[in-house]
């Protein structure tokens, strides 16, 4: 009973680990609402876009016709002058499409609306969307499948360590899932997204790579340890759990790839370039 328990208790801790890893990162959509001259305005605006042709960018406004509506939009990190494109009027949505762009290419962009005397900027400050190619479900399911299962049995080994549990097979498994979701199907999905296998040390700085890398890392001396029976085997897995949760408290595509306009190629990590966004 005590390990249902605990099992059951790992599920929902993983699941809450990961809805909050994925809804804290630079491409989770901004959705909200507003009103302007009376009429309520909803919308959900994406900051990414998958495979080929343009994204659509569409707000839902209640109420009679607006006077005017506009999404204006430049490329991330230039200082590029905006530029403003109608948006079509069709029930009680305006749509207009943000031009394609290459695999990590960002763009920033806003809506305005205007009704009579009154304008209103959805969201109040632009927001980012990055381009990226189709990733096959056939890489991209397995490599969720597995990178969840590494996350629940590192929670699940975790909980055992507070009952002194054996956790010889969980780490070995837990090693197995990481290395193959995170080492194998991350670098083809990112392969697949963004036109590079591995942008992580020695070749950038991409966070997520990176930190895929140091928990990979950090297990190996808990999973050595442990199949040798050896002292420090418990300090070293508990090391391995806590610096497994900590990757995953950093919020997901953080430092991701980026497109850089000015060189034409993709970049990775902290942009240090300024850049106007009035």
């Amino acid at each position: 009973m005590q390990k249902v328990i605990l099992w059951i208790l790992a599920f929902f801790l993983t699941v809450g680990l990961a809805v909050y890893q994925r809804e804290t990162g630079p491409t989770y959509p901004v959705t909200g609402s507003g009103t302007i001259n009376g009429k309520v305005v909803s919308y959900q605006l994406e900051r990414s876009h998958g495979g080929a042709g343009d994204q659509e960018v569409a707000v839902n406004v209640a109420g009679d016709n607006l006077s005017q509506a506009i999404l204006r939009y430049k490329r991330f990190r230039s200082n590029d002058e905006w530029t403003k494109i109608p948006m079509l009027h069709q029930g009680d949505n305006y749509t207009a499409f943000l031009p394609h762009q290459p695999p990590a290419g960002k763009l920033m962009y806003q809506v305005v609306l205007k009704d009579k005397d009154t304008a209103l900027a959805i969201p109040e400050k632009p927001v980012v969307t990055r381009f990226k190619g189709a990733v096959p479900m056939a890489i991209l399911l397995p490599h969720i499948l597995f990178m969840f299962t590494a996350l629940l049995l590192t929670v699940r080994i975790g909980l055992g360590l507070m009952v002194h549990e054996d956790r010889r097979k969980l780490v070995g498994i837990a090693v197995l899932f990481l290395g193959i979701g995170g080492l194998i199907l991350g670098p083809l999905v990112q392969k697949f997204a963004f036109g590079e296998l591995w942008t992580g040390v020695p070749f950038g700085w991409d966070l997520t790579d990176n930190k895929t890398l140091i928990a990979f890392i950090c297990w190996l001396p808990a999973l050595y340890l442990t199949r040798k029976n050896l002292k420090w085997q418990r300090r070293a897995t508990a090391l391995a759990v806590v610096v497994m949760f900590l990757v995953y408290l950093v919020p997901h595509s953080v430092w991701g790839s980026e497109f850089n306009y000015k060189e034409g190629k993709v970049t990775t990590g902290i942009q240090k370039v300024q850049v106007k966004d009035e």
